[in-house]
């Protein structure tokens, strides 16, 4: 009787079975750039263009997106996974602003305004303003922010900010508000154009004024007085998620944690590079 060979499968052959990581939740955003710093005068009569809006990126309901953009999805929170995070520093005098991250989520540092490095505001998330006669407003990031104003004759701009582009001569565009943390503040407002522009509303700077920190808003132009342009105000990344959920922040990152309310946590991460997760 011939003997009946048995089956058997290589274990090179065997296939290995990853479970997939559940879909425990979803998490509300609000990621916003540093702003770009303001512009150099050239010492004689063009004063500096102000700096740019860092870009302006949220998913919470209802609210809005910078540059009148759609509104971002959330994202699918999973535990014990990594979502990286990057806080963009804002942008020092005559510099651009620094891109902040979350996950998939990336926002454009803001331009920096126009001056000794050139007539024209770079773009960005919010553009910077441009300086004098053919000194383009810098271009901004569409669903993030709008471009900088035009300088005229030896006028400056001010920068582009998160709801709208820079108004009349050296004033900013403004920011926008979001009541992701529970209560309404805004943020990512452009920097004024020097000499007598207005700062935009959410932490842009005025004449000669850095951006306020951990709101993304643009710095504010050399007046040609001796006090100089300014840098922008650092980003920040804002996230909200079910309060039966406990986030971990790790090494290189600065957040805290709010208390259970109305149904959620927030966390605010306001420097820093590295990974969040939750349990």
């Amino acid at each position: 009787m011939a003997a009946r060979l048995m089956g058997y499968v290589s274990a090179s052959n065997t296939p290995t079975i990853v479970s997939p990581i559940p879909a425990t939740g979803t998490i509300d955003f609000l990621v916003i750039a540093g702003g770009g710093g303001g512009g150099a005068t050239d010492g004689v009569s063009y004063f500096g263009g102000g700096g740019g809006a860092g870009g302006y990126r949220n998913s919470v309901s209802g609210e809005s997106q910078g540059g009148n953009g759609t509104l971002d999805s959330p994202i699918t929170l999973h535990t014990n996974f990594n979502y990286a995070v990057v806080v963009g520093a804002g942008g020092d005098a005559q510099a651009s602003g620094n891109d902040s991250r979350f996950n998939t989520i990336l926002s454009t540092g803001g331009g920096r305004g126009g001056g000794i490095t050139g007539s024209a505001g770079a773009s960005g998330g919010s553009g910077g303003g441009g300086r004098g006669t053919g000194g383009a407003g810098g271009a901004g990031t569409s669903n993030q922010g709008f471009a900088g104003g035009n300088g005229a004759g030896s006028a400056v701009a001010g920068g582009g900010g998160g709801a709208g582009a820079a108004g009349s001569g050296a004033n900013a565009g403004n920011g926008l508000s979001s009541s992701i943390t529970g209560s309404a503040v805004t943020r990512g407002g452009g920097g004024a154009g020097a000499n007598t522009g207005s700062a935009g509303s959410g932490g842009g700077g005025a004449s000669a004024t850095a951006g306020t920190v951990n709101t993304g808003g643009g710095g504010g132009g050399d007046p040609n007085t001796g006090a100089g342009p300014k840098g922008g105000g650092s980003g920040v990344v804002i996230l909200r998620y079910n309060d039966t959920f406990t986030i971990t922040f790790g090494a290189g990152l600065t957040g805290t944690e709010s208390s259970a309310s109305g149904g959620y946590k927030r966390a605010t991460i306001t420097a820093g590079s590295g990974n969040v997760s939750w349990a």
